[in-house]
């Protein structure tokens, strides 16, 4: 009777520890962990702030909840108390549902899946591509100053072209993404980080290609507020002049 009583106090404790307000948990697996603590935070205020975290002793499974009002971008810091921090903060999209998330102790980032998060899918594969982007232009930089280090100064001149082609064909790149990607809540989210120095006219443009759900969401709000924001300093700076 005693240890049934017991059971019961504990699984009520752990029951209570979530919010009933809660509408998103994070489940996940990290093969290869024996200990560590998992982080679970994201950006609050420009600043990053912890919401929970669950110490690993054994078994590598942690779990979390919170409320979520619109998809935004959530992290996993992984501390394994091993002095290296590579590879241990993971980034991915959360939204109202279940999302399962399995990788290892030792490429936490690099081979971390993440599953039922369409916005998370959405921004992977922006990423993907992106991604390549920016190891071209990273190889050319270095054939550059290799060229330049051997006096090769034509070719470190025509490998200066490719390489500014490359980073505009980037740039335009991420604007065709967000464009056809305007029902995603990841749209607004990739225009803040990827093409905030883009015309304000643009800016426009893509604020209002989006579809309602996403202009109203935590991002879409985040777009409207600096494209406001510029006007504003355009305005100051006409005044001015």
């Amino acid at each position: 009777m005693y240890r049934l009583l017991l059971a019961t106090i504990i699984a009520f404790a752990f029951a209570s520890c979530g919010n009933e307000n809660d509408n998103m948990t994070v489940n996940g697996t990290i093969e290869g962990l024996r200990k560590g603590t998992v982080y679970f935070q994201k950006v609050a205020d420009s600043t990053l702030v912890t919401i929970d975290s669950v110490v690993i002793n054994g078994n590598p499974t942690f779990n979390f909840s919170t409320n979520v009002e619109s998809p935004e971008v959530f992290s996993l810091y992984l501390d394994k108390n091993d002095g290296n921090n590579l590879n241990d903060r993971l980034d991915f999209f959360g939204e109202p549902g279940a999302i399962t998330i399995t990788t290892s102790r030792d490429y936490f980032a690099p081979e971390a899946k993440v599953e039922g998060s369409k916005s998370h899918e959405d921004w992977m594969s922006y990423k993907k591509i992106i991604s390549k982007f920016s190891e071209k232009n990273l190889e050319l930089i270095k054939e550059t100053l290799e060229a330049q280090k051997e006096g090769k100064l034509a070719l470190a001149d025509s490998l200066q072209k490719v390489s500014n082609s490359n980073l505009k064909r980037s740039y335009l790149y991420t604007l065709n993404f967000i464009f056809n990607h305007s029902d995603s809540y990841t749209a607004p989210y990739i225009t803040l980080t990827d093409a905030y120095n883009t015309n304000v006219k643009y800016l426009d443009s893509i604020n209002n290609s989006l579809s309602d759900e996403v202009a109203e969401s935590k991002y879409g709000k985040m777009l409207q507020e600096y494209i406001e924001e510029l006007k504003s300093r355009d305005l100051a700076t006409d005044s001015l002049q």
